[in-house]
């Protein structure tokens, strides 16, 4: 019997409608469902509605064909993180804004019994490493579906940013994000970043709002190893995100390594639900 997760954002899907709804649907065809809820109406859930515990998100996955999160793009990428070691894939129902990571609509639910029947087929998306170095020492690891922030609070930072050993550029500013294709529709898109197809293999390097006008984008080749180092021209606070999560402060001389990770989410990709054309209907026009 094929089992699939039902990942639910109650702040979106209030009472659980929708995913109840799923849950149904895709019983009466024969598939073994499992709901565990990742935020309720106030915050991060403690699973209270299905009377278990946050660990056991690990073990609902345990033979898992398909995870299928209800919730914006946020609720998808923390879905994706926690799903990273399993072989299951991971398709989203969009119930929040823009979803650009959404393969489905609220509206689409109806076609789910078909999807979760193998009406899909598997899309490899790129993580990065992510590693902050302090005096040598490694002081922070983590991986990033989306990218990884180096910004600076209320005040500009000065910022180096490495290739492979090699200066690429120097300037100071409100920071600079590192994304994978991913997260180019992300917060890189936003500060002027490229769009690039999730299933690429790159590295996107995006410098948010520069004080010089020779910082711009770079797309780079998967196997490069960028490092981003805080430099002393302006001694301001600054911080770094990865994927959105815990800001972790940063130095003055610490340097954050980026790189490709060995390992990848796997995501459910339905027919006739291009990139091209979601990104279009969810910006307002052609691209």
């Amino acid at each position: 019997m094929r089992k699939v997760v039902l990942a639910p954002n109650a702040r979106r899907d209030h009472n659980l409608e929708v995913t109840r709804r799923v849950e149904v649907l895709l019983q009466s065809i024969g598939v073994q469902t499992v709901i565990c809820p990742l935020y309720d109406e106030e915050g991060l859930s403690d699973f209270s509605l299905t009377g278990d515990s946050f660990s056991s998100f690990g073990r609902a996955l345990d033979g898992a064909e398909l995870i299928v999160a209800f919730g914006g793009d946020g609720t998808i990428l923390r879905v994706a993180r926690l799903a990273v070691d399993s072989e299951a894939k991971l398709l989203g129902v969009n119930m929040g804004g823009k979803g650009f990571m959404a393969e489905l609509e609220r509206e689409d639910i109806d076609a789910l019994p078909a999807i979760c029947d193998g009406g899909y087929t598997e899309e490899r998306r790129m993580l990065l490493d992510v590693a902050l170095q302090r005096g040598g020492k490694t002081v922070e690891q983590n991986f990033a579906l989306n990218d990884v922030v180096v910004a600076g609070v209320s005040k500009v930072v000065n910022l180096a940013v490495y290739g492979d050993g090699q200066l690429m550029t120097e300037f100071a500013g409100d920071g600079v994000i590192v994304a994978t294709p991913t997260g180019s529709t992300a917060y890189s898109m936003s500060a002027g970043g490229p769009i690039v197809e999730p299933t690429a293999r790159n590295i996107i390097i995006t410098p948010i709002c520069a004080h010089v006008l020779v910082a711009k984008p770079f797309v780079l080749a998967s196997d490069r190893e960028v490092t981003v180092v805080t430099t002393d021209g302006k001694p301001n606070p600054a911080y770094m995100t990865v994927d959105g999560c815990e800001n972790i402060p940063v130095l003055v001389g610490d340097r954050i390594h980026v790189r490709e990770s060995k390992k990848t989410v796997c995501f459910a990709h339905v027919a006739g639900k291009s990139f091209y054309k979601r990104v279009s209907d969810k910006l307002g026009g052609t691209i």
